[in-house]
């Protein structure tokens, strides 16, 4: 589902305004590897991403939305780096802003496949030769393989 429905209606009442929003980054490793997704509204490789339904803990977000979108169980082992995703425009004119959580991941089941229409593909890629990505998704990415016990902020 491309945009939770808490969103929509949002919208309903404030337009294209920009919205600040609770985010996910969940970068799965599975031994040597790590799957990506390549998304549809931008044909880019990203880790897996969504938005934090209201409520719901956000690692608990991040394991749901792998299963969404990418059709894998995981375990979340840990916060990576918290930041802020600002000045997103998307093609119908909706701005956004985002508070990013990337939480590190391990593959526990399922055959990683397009789950949902927000990729158009899933792939494990393995880490010493990922496909080229945005530096602010490398970024995430780096923060995960660093494996700190404390959180990276971003300032």
């Amino acid at each position: 589902m491309p945009i939770p429905p808490f969103v929509v209606e949002l919208r309903s009442m404030i337009g294209t305004h920009e919205l600040w929003l609770p985010g996910v980054t969940a970068v799965i490793r599975r031994g040597d590897e790590l799957l990506l997704t390549r998304r549809a509204d931008n044909g880019e490789w990203s880790p897996v991403t969504g938005i934090v339904d209201p409520g719901e803990e956000p690692a608990v977000s991040a394991a749901r939305e792998a299963l969404e979108e990418a059709g894998v169980e995981v375990t979340v082992d840990r916060l990576a780096s918290v930041g802020a995703i600002p000045d997103v425009v998307y093609e119908n004119g909706d701005r956004a802003a985002y508070l990013d959580l990337t939480f590190g991941c391990t593959w526990v089941s399922g055959e990683a496949r397009v789950a949902d229409d927000e990729n158009v593909d899933v792939r494990w890629w393995p880490i010493s030769d990922l496909p080229a990505m945005s530096s602010s998704i490398r970024r995430r990415i780096d923060d995960v393989l660093a494996e700190e016990a404390a959180a990276r902020f971003r300032v």
